[in-house]
């Protein structure tokens, strides 16, 4: 599959906003399934300067400096990714998940992902939820499939429930929130198991109605995780939707949690308040 994204950021302040610095996590990440075949930033107002690098996690990430007066800030990201279809996954050919535990230890990379971030702290009571999938010698894959299914089952879409600050043991007591809160409660469960789990952010295609005309603007960022398993590497589930993410999952960046893959984030001297808008469009090519 082949797609062209467009996601439009519109900042408009109450008052004059004399220095704006910014970070941008809004470059699609090279994956062995997927790959980026152009790329463009228009920021206004122009920035005095743009610069790009890649992050501790292997993420690209532009910053920008306008160094002039402005009541708005407009960031438009463009690209055009194609998508493979990942590789398959036998059920019951994962290691035990106790066996998967322990392997994990002797590796660096993915051993990175089993300790406590600024948005996800391990806990008794996720270790507790998560051990009715995670039964005693039970395949890696099976349990972790049932775990995001009983995520998905468990708890309750609803925008109005959370903010991006809310903790995850709210969200466990609520069981409600949205795709970001959910893959971090999932994460918080596998860590407290001793599982690596990384937070994924990125697009997801969205179909309408059958009698209904897709809108511009109408699909969302997204999040889902990924988890390591030793022998078959990292392997991603969604559990807002319930699935092993394929051709309509487009990544950007991913890494502890939210805090280090936030699309935009910043320091302006001035603005007063602002009123934000964020627009996306994910089309098939």
């Amino acid at each position: 599959m082949n797609y062209r994204v467009r996601h439009l950021t519109e900042y408009h302040y109450t008052e004059p906003v004399s220095v704006s610095h910014h970070g941008l996590h809004l470059t699609p990440r090279p994956r062995p399934q997927q790959n980026c075949r152009t790329f463009q930033l228009v920021i206004d107002p122009h920035p005095t300067g743009l610069t790009e690098r890649t992050d501790y996690f292997g993420n690209i990430t532009n910053f920008c400096d306008i160094h002039h007066p402005h009541h708005q800030l407009s960031v438009m990201a463009e690209s055009e990714i194609e998508i493979q279809q990942p590789p398959a996954y036998s059920l019951a050919a994962t290691l035990p998940w106790e066996t998967a535990r322990q392997a994990t230890l002797d590796e660096y990379a993915p051993s990175q992902f089993l300790f406590d971030s600024p948005f996800v702290s391990p806990a008794a009571k996720f270790a507790d939820y998560a051990r009715q999938s995670f039964t005693a010698q039970r395949p890696f894959l099976p349990a972790l499939l049932e775990l995001t299914g009983r995520i998905h089952q468990e708890f309750t879409y609803d925008p109005r429930a959370t903010t991006v600050a809310t903790p995850v043991a709210e969200v466990f007591q609520k069981r409600r929130g949205v795709c970001q809160d959910f893959a971090h409660l999932e994460i918080a469960c596998l860590r407290s198991l001793g599982l690596a789990a990384r937070y994924v952010s990125g697009y997801l295609q969205t179909n309408p109605a059958p009698d209904q005309k897709k809108l511009v603007g109408a699909d969302a960022s997204h999040a889902w995780l990924a988890v390591y398993c030793p022998g078959d590497g990292w392997i991603d589930v969604d559990p807002t939707n319930n699935n092993l993410p394929t051709l309509q999952h487009l990544t950007i960046a991913w890494g502890r949690d939210y805090g280090d893959v936030t699309p935009i984030r910043g320091v302006i001297l001035g603005g007063g308040t602002h009123r934000l808008h964020v627009a996306v469009t994910v089309e098939p090519v």
